[in-house]
């Protein structure tokens, strides 16, 4: 036979029923993990997909996959994995990984690190404002060439929360899947409690607007367990977890749309202070409470300005030498 022969044969083979009468379908998922630099976004990958390697450092955009058989003799799914390396200072690659071909099977992972509490809300607001941005212009491109998928996605959207869920007109879903994973719990549970009840609380609201998943891990093995359950759910449609802890002194796990405006409560300041506020819209008065507490660090603070080309992990002898003489 001839590798198009072969081709052909295995096409068949999937696209034929098998011996149970059902189709065989290959799924395919991307999930873009994103978030702090050093915030432990290769760390929770590399457990994800189960394997024992050391994390470097990413520099710009990564990608890896894995594979994962639904059940026994069956085709893999896989799960495409791209990283975005240097905080918040690369936020043009954001468009690199999600295109109109993935858009429907593209979910996004931001890992925010519980130890910088003054970076986390800029952070957090620069990459989902790229990001929401991006996936947008790309809706809007499918409305023109394909209304069905671009109602498709914004519907899915919605239905993380219940049609009778009194929350359902308050919130602004962001328009692919999004879990939030709160890193380092180990050195966040150290602070003050008061600090630890309005990071959490703010990150539930944030996560309830925008009708993600929100999960708090660490390097412990319990903690990136529940952090896998959510991931694995994006990229190989394992079952949800229905399981929550809402407990403001225990790590939180809300899968999207077990939370309510009402359990979560009005932001963490008095009467008087949220009075003095002007805010347009329920999160904007979040992020003024929150930067009350969290004075933010400057952008530009955040901006990656070390030189890859200094960085000892990318070595190579001959070429530092000509590169050496050059600059000389």
């Amino acid at each position: 036979d001839t590798l198009w022969d072969l081709a052909t044969a295995e096409v068949e083979k999937r696209e034929n029923p098998d011996d149970d009468g059902k189709r065989v379908e290959v799924w395919e998922r991307s999930i873009l993990f994103m978030g702090n630099k050093n915030g432990g976004k290769t760390t929770i990958i590399l457990r994800c997909l189960e394997r024992e390697e050391v994390p470097k450092p990413t520099l710009a955009l990564e990608y890896t996959f894995g594979r994962r058989a639904r059940r026994h003799n069956a085709p893999k799914d896989i799960a495409h994995f791209w990283e975005l390396g240097g905080g918040t200072s690369l936020l043009e690659l954001i468009r690199i990984p999600i295109t109109s071909n993935n858009i429907r099977s593209f979910a996004v992972v931001l890992v925010l690190d519980l130890s910088k509490p003054n970076e986390l809300w800029t952070t957090m607001e620069k990459l989902l404002q790229v990001t929401r941005n991006h996936v947008n212009k790309i809706l809007s491109k499918l409305e023109k060439t394909n209304p069905e998928v671009a109602t498709e996605i914004k519907q899915r959207m919605r239905n993380n929360l219940q049609r009778d869920h009194p929350d359902y007109e308050l919130v602004d879903p962001f328009p692919i899947p999004l879990v939030i994973i709160g890193s380092k719990y180990d050195i966040f549970h150290e602070f003050d409690s008061e600090m630890r009840k309005i990071i959490s609380k703010t990150l539930r609201f944030v996560s309830h607007y925008y009708g993600a998943s929100l999960v708090f891990t660490s390097k412990s093995e319990a903690l990136l367990l529940k952090a896998r359950l959510l991931i694995n759910h994006l990229a190989f449609g394992y079952d949800k977890s229905k399981s929550v802890s809402v407990d403001h002194s225990k790590p939180l796990f809300i899968p999207a749309g077990l939370d309510s405006l009402s359990q979560i409560g009005p932001p963490p300041a008095s009467d008087i202070d949220i009075g003095k506020m002007r805010a347009n819209t329920p999160l904007e008065l979040w992020k003024k409470v929150f930067e009350k507490t969290f004075p933010p660090k400057s952008f530009c603070d955040l901006q990656d300005t070390k030189d890859p080309a200094q960085d000892v992990q990318y070595a190579e002898y001959e070429i530092d030498v000509m590169r050496a003489q050059k600059n000389q």
